[in-house]
């Protein structure tokens, strides 16, 4: 038997401790996708999913969804209350229907940066809560941060669509685009993304549709798309991006 050379055993079992040191370092990279109808029908695979996956690594990538339509802030953010003040008995039920489902994705792992991805805002413009609307969304984006213990989230908001811009049939339509923009552009990690144009076309069941509450199948696709330009963009200029 060949004795053994200390000093190749000793570079062999520092190396693999810098490469398991590097390994759990890298962690993974999280995204939360949640909101109404729009989020619901949006399908993360289609797009979203292959895009981060390809710009980080397979592997290093966890996407959580869940979304409902028709849906208030306020059954995401706990602390909600009515522009007259009032608050109603139950909030922040889908919140913990969302956090449920992060939960066990997270448990045991390093989670290099958390990106939050929202689209929502239609049910508010219609029950004409833009008034609270702005403290609700920062609100929303502080509580998750405080649960998952990071004060360096990403925030991804789909602003609402052209869809009722005279505020006819949604009184607080614009009130709402001009919050969620102003939101966006309050903080270097938060980002707006665009949806004027994913409302014409085509919808999944093969109808023609011009300025739609909801988007064409093309649209959801490209929303996919803009969801993780923005998100890797954000992760870039912290220098998280590889």
């Amino acid at each position: 038997m060949k004795p053994i050379n200390v000093s190749i055993w000793l570079a062999g079992l520092c190396a693999l401790c810098l490469t398991n040191a590097a390994a759990a370092e890298d962690g993974k990279h999280l995204f939360i996708l949640s909101g109404q109808s729009n989020m619901q029908a949006h399908r993360p695979d289609e797009a979203f999913t292959p895009a981060v996956q390809k710009a980080l690594g397979k592997d290093n990538v966890i996407v959580v969804q869940d979304a409902l339509g028709g849906q208030p802030i306020q059954r995401w953010y706990k602390a909600w209350e009515s522009p007259s003040g009032e608050k109603p008995k139950s909030t922040g039920d889908l919140y913990d229907r969302l956090m449920a489902k992060v939960k066990p994705m997270i448990a045991g792992k390093t989670l290099k940066s958390v990106t939050f991805i929202w689209m929502q805002g239609e049910r508010d413009a219609k029950m004409k809560w833009a008034k609270v609307y702005e403290a609700s969304l920062t609100g929303l984006y502080d509580q998750l941060s405080k649960d998952l213990g990071r004060d360096d989230m990403y925030f991804v908001i789909g602003r609402l669509s052209d869809f009722d811009l005279a505020n006819k049939r949604y009184p607080d339509w614009t009130a709402v685009r001009e919050i969620q923009l102003k939101v966006a552009d309050s903080n270097p990690r938060f980002a707006l993304v665009n949806t004027d144009d994913l409302n014409d076309g085509v919808n999944r069941k093969g109808k023609a549709i011009k300025n739609d509450l909801h988007y064409s199948a093309a649209g959801y696709k490209t929303l996919g798309n803009r969801f993780a330009e923005s998100s890797l963009k954000l992760i870039k200029l912290k220098g998280k991006y590889r």
